[in-house]
């Protein structure tokens, strides 16, 4: 087994609760990690015995742009299509964060982690 990461992977999004937020947007980091098997792509060095994280992004980027009230909503959405399209993977976690978050305070960002096994 293996892990496959993608950090900090920045995106302008419309989630959250509050008017302000669905209008003018926020920005948003994602982090990822998926499980999966990378003995073969280890020894072949071949992309389509792997998991494209190419593919990854562009599924956090997709999700990301349908917007919802809450992160929880968004990072549910980003694992449901990794296990659907991609069957190789076993586990994954993602980390969904608004930076800057209009919380009244000087606060960095929030973030939800949710992690689901298959």
């Amino acid at each position: 087994m293996g892990k496959i990461r993608l950090k900090n992977v920045r995106i302008h999004s419309n989630h959250g609760c509050l008017k302000e937020e669905m209008l003018i947007g926020s920005d948003y980091r994602v982090d990822l990690e998926v499980t999966t098997d990378l003995s073969k792509p280890a020894i072949s060095d071949q992309l389509n015995e792997t998991v494209d994280y190419v593919h990854l992004n562009n599924i956090i980027k997709e999700e990301m742009t349908v917007r919802s009230n809450l992160l929880e909503h968004v990072a549910k959405r980003i694992i449901d299509r990794i296990f659907d399209e991609i069957p190789e993977v076993t586990e994954v976690e993602v980390e969904v964060s608004k930076i800057n978050p209009p919380i009244g305070g000087d606060v960095e960002s929030v973030s939800v982690k949710l992690g689901i096994t298959r």
